[in-house]
């Protein structure tokens, strides 16, 4: 009876949507007024001291074990996740139910193992939900009838317009991915380009694609950490997603690494998934998805930024865009579940699922965004023309 209470005052304070619970015992409630819009049913009970310790494990490992399904049609999870997101009296908000996790090491051995849990979960695994781009981050849409694919390169050439690129140049793209970015800035650009990856799918990938597109001459790949390339200044730095993964205690070092990486009065455009309350990590989400994963606060790069030396030159965030790249991955996603079944287990498609929907709906809520920083090495944007105008006058539709 104690925990039945329990999960009555749970959910019945977790979600400003009408939301049905069917519970283990066979009784059902709808919290919230109106027809229910999401379906919770519980197939056993999850330990109060469970959910207490971290609400988010708790319940990302039920669900993941088959112990709680959620109904309600496509992105059900993520309309849940949203209207928890958006209560503040709610599980994902009350400090009652949260537990950040302590500093996790990120020396080389480290950040290499937790890249290749996730990146080297395999090709032919991602190829199945990905665009033909293989482009692993936030797409732009410029217009509601962009595909997935051409959303990717708006993006690829939107971080690269916004360099002001001059060919015969130089690039260096750190976590560059399956190399659409480094691979387009070459081709499209006329920019000689080095990526760096720690994802030795990713390594070969790309390999791969600078034989394949005859690029030998122009572009490089190396599988190495960011903290020990060999190699003069660049042009021109490029980094997508990548400061999610270097921990908290290197966000530093991470910066003033860009700023080795660049010369004098050069340009580096960094993308990646920022908090404007302020920096956390997600229990479930670093240890079944992130290992070692630290998202920062706004306030908290761009003081790294300054710190390094560098200079701010424009600020664009991308919130929307990202939730509806999820939407189209977690789409794609489930209508390539057989496929996928024949490369991973259940629990682990629950847990894709649920990552996919769960980070769609951290955006749509606000809960996170995803900031483009335009910074220079040097007074600030001294070669970069002085309005915006310049960027989407080159943008190629």
């Amino acid at each position: 009876m104690l925990e039945k209470t329990f999960y009555k005052t749970l959910f019945g304070h977790s979600f400003n949507i009408p939301v049905k619970v069917n519970y283990w015992d066979g009784t059902s409630a709808v919290y919230g007024d109106g027809e229910p819009e999401v379906t919770i049913t519980l197939k056993e009970a999850i330990p109060m001291k469970e959910i207490l310790n971290n609400a988010s494990l708790a319940l990302g490992e039920g669900y993941m074990d088959g112990k709680i399904e959620i109904t309600g049609g496509p992105y059900s999870i993520q309309k849940l996740l949203t209207a928890a997101y958006e209560n503040a009296d709610s599980f994902m908000r009350n400090s009652k139910y949260i537990r950040f996790l302590p500093k996790q090491s990120h020396n080389e051995k480290h950040s290499k193992e937790d890249v290749q849990s996730h990146y080297d979960v395999g090709n032919d695994f991602y190829q199945l939900w990905l665009d033909s781009t293989m482009t692993y981050s936030c797409a732009y849409f410029q217009t509601p009838e962009d595909t997935l694919e051409q959303a990717q390169m708006n993006k690829v050439r939107h971080i690269i317009n916004k360099l002001d690129p001059q060919a015969g140049r130089t690039l260096l793209d750190i976590g560059c991915g399956w190399g659409t970015l480094m691979l387009t800035a070459a081709e499209e650009y006329g920019l000689k380009v080095t990526g760096i990856t720690l994802s030795q799918e990713q390594y070969n990938y790309v390999t791969k694609q600078i034989a394949d597109r005859g690029l030998e001459d122009v572009a490089d790949v190396q599988l190495v950490d960011y903290r020990e390339l060999k190699h003069e200044p660049f042009d021109y730095v490029t980094s997508v997603g990548m400061f999610e993964h270097v921990g908290q205690e290197n966000l530093e070092l991470y910066f003033k690494t860009v700023a080795k990486y660049l010369k004098d009065d050069g340009v580096a455009l960094i993308h990646g998934i920022t908090r404007q309350q302020g920096g956390a990590t997600n229990a479930w989400l670093t240890k079944y998805i992130f290992p070692g994963g630290y998202v920062p606060g706004l306030v908290e790069n761009t003081q790294h930024i300054i710190d390094a030396g560098l200079q701010i030159d424009d600020i664009e965030p991308l919130r929307r865009h990202y939730q509806h790249t999820l939407e189209i991955w977690d789409k794609n996603f489930n209508e390539h579940r057989d496929e996928i079944a024949k490369l991973q287990d259940e629990r682990f498609i629950r847990m894709w699922d649920v990552y996919l929907q769960a980070a769609a709906a951290s955006f749509e809520s606000g809960n996170i965004d995803v900031i483009q920083f335009l910074i220079s090495k040097g007074a600030s944007g001294k070669y970069l023309p002085m309005t915006r105008d310049y960027i989407y006058e080159k943008e190629i539709k």
